[in-house]
């Protein structure tokens, strides 16, 4: 990816306003000018993040566009969970991802077993903390503050010994966010997660939603078998572990609005609207 780390937080910023506006359809003028750029300076750099232009962007942040994802999604939703099983590798984009929960003993005590690798990349979408076990990416999340991002990996992990060393684990989940995945070939990246056998099985269910798609609380607690568990549902997805990899940003409210995100409604948004807006001119 071309776009220097710095740009997120001016995209973030222009999406902000582009989400708090855009009923209004505001010009590229006015855009531009929330952000304290020319017109041109702000279209290049938008361009070069988004792949789209700051006026196409707009209409994939609509409540509207939105909606029609939902009302499009939901049968492929189940077919693609029916084929994949809700277990195994499943298709993300053109990446796999394996799914393997820690035993009991794995996590027993504060993960006083585990040794923990982390490093902090860029990404598309702001910095990045990823940290991984000899079996797998255990945790990975955007940040805004390192040390807090550092005090909330070993809150999860209290007991575990953490080390500030990159590994392969690591740098595949990090080539996810760096590569042009229609050239390169699909990576295999391990997750190895803590996490009830529900939360296991609502995180595999999100790794069913194809890029750009998006369901509803609702329709992932029927595509689980557990129709009556939204709000169960809606607490595992509050408790993913692993931005993005696990897409849990394409669960939305069934009106169409985005709602909350672990990682910031800013952030949400922008995925969103980017997943779209890349799936159209792909």
């Amino acid at each position: 990816m071309s776009t220097q780390p710095s740009s997120y937080h001016i995209i973030a910023q222009a999406i902000s306003y582009i989400t708090e506006h855009f009923k209004e359809q505001p010009s590229l003028n006015e855009i531009a000018a929330s952000v304290s750029l020319s017109p041109f300076h702000f279209q290049r750099i938008f361009t070069a993040w988004a792949g789209v232009s700051p006026k196409k962007y707009i209409q994939f942040l609509s409540v509207e566009y939105a909606k029609n994802r939902l009302s499009n999604h939901h049968e492929s939703l189940l077919d693609t969970a029916f084929e994949t099983g809700l277990s195994g590798p499943s298709r993300l984009h053109d990446l796999f991802v394996n799914i393997e929960g820690m035993t009991p003993g794995e996590y027993k005590n504060g993960g006083k077993l585990l040794v923990i690798n982390y490093q902090f990349s860029n990404s598309l979408f702001g910095e990045l903390l990823v940290a991984s076990t000899a079996k797998g990416v255990c945790h990975l999340e955007f940040v805004d503050e390192q040390q807090s991002a550092i005090d909330r990996l070993t809150n999860r992990f209290p007991n575990a010994q953490l080390h500030c060393i990159p590994d392969i684990m690591q740098r595949d989940a990090i080539d996810f966010f760096q590569r042009d995945w229609n050239t390169h070939s699909p990576t295999q990246i391990r997750l190895h997660l803590k996490g009830t056998e529900f939360q296991l099985k609502v995180w595999q269910a999100l790794l069913a939603i194809p890029s750009a798609d998006l369901t509803s609380y609702g329709q992932l607690a029927q595509t689980i078998g557990s129709p009556k568990a939204s709000r169960a549902v809606g607490t595992a997805i509050g408790n993913n572990p692993i931005a993005f990899l696990i897409p849990c940003h394409r669960v939305i409210q069934a009106t169409g609005s985005f709602g909350g995100y672990r990682w910031g409604t800013t952030r949400k948004s922008a995925i969103i609207a980017w997943e779209g807006a890349n799936q159209k001119v792909g």
